[in-house]
């Protein structure tokens, strides 16, 4: 008799048995990593003055030292931020959609698109005080200009790259226009939407910022004129506390567009390998 050996097959180690970090811990630890590095640079190796870059010990104490002011601004800008943000997305979608209905308004109007994008939008600045006064006209405009293109590009994308399966299958049910829009172009141009709409949101309050910068309301201060007004008077550490409150809240409208996004796109997570 000979002895036969039979190798035992590979035991499949299971997704499950793995250790899952809560998502929160990765945002945690860059922060954390950012922090320490700009108080290493300032305050340990000293390689940049506290004027031009204060240490984050300095930005809380200007951030607590005018705590009522900067949160008063802060309420402001991020209103400004979500409400331009909604009107561009809007005007944004609806102007993506006539140009992808008829090619030949694609061909009249992108390279006019193209053209007030490629503007330099701070040297409207200006000319939007000349022609809207001062206060939220200006901003809200500024803000349009700034976030309306990214959403008008995608919308455009995602409504003329329909899957030509999906089209064809509703041909084949005899598919009236509407519901070939409704049940097959818009829900697969959505996730091309949504990623115009995620450059956007950054930029709506680029654009907050900088319309304050040239036509904020002085009753009513914004970030941005906070900003401005505190590094005119020398006081560097409080001008950077809102630096990077504008940049947390920005952060966070950006993951509730995220959440958004999977909440309305379920499907979109379950079809793609990520």
């Amino acid at each position: 008799m000979s002895d036969t050996s039979v190798a035992a097959p590979p035991v499949a180690v299971s997704d499950r048995s793995r250790v899952r970090v809560p998502a929160i811990v990765y945002p945690l630890a860059g922060f954390t990593i950012t922090v320490f590095t700009w108080w290493l640079v300032t305050t340990v190796l000293g390689l940049a003055h506290p004027v031009v870059l204060p240490p984050p010990q300095d930005v809380l104490r200007g951030f607590n030292e005018n705590r009522q002011f900067v949160l008063e601004g802060l309420l402001v800008t991020a209103l400004e931020t979500v409400i331009g943000f909604v009107i561009s997305s809007i005007a944004g979608f609806f102007i993506g959609l006539m140009l992808a209905s008829s090619s030949l308004l694609e061909r009249m109007f992108s390279p006019l698109l193209v053209a007030v994008n490629a503007v330099p939008k701070i040297a409207l600045g200006p000319m939007l005080v000349a022609w809207l006064g001062w206060g939220q006209p200006p901003i809200q405009f500024m803000i349009f200009v700034m976030c309306f293109f990214p959403v008008v590009l995608s919308t455009v994308t995602g409504l003329t790259r329909t899957p030509a399966e999906l089209a064809e299958m509703a041909r084949s049910l005899d598919a009236s226009r509407a519901k070939m829009f409704l049940k097959v172009r818009l829900p697969a141009a959505l996730p091309q939407v949504f990623v115009g709409l995620k450059l956007a949101l950054p930029l709506a309050a680029v654009g907050a910022i900088i319309g304050e910068f040239q036509a904020g309301d002085a009753e009513r201060p914004g970030l941005g004129s906070i900003i401005q007004q505190t590094l005119g008077q020398g006081q560097s550490s409080t001008a950077f506390a809102a630096f990077v409150l504008i940049a947390s809240t920005t952060i966070v409208l950006y993951y509730l567009l995220v959440g958004l996004e999977r909440l309305l796109l379920p499907w979109v997570r379950a079809t793609t390998d990520r």
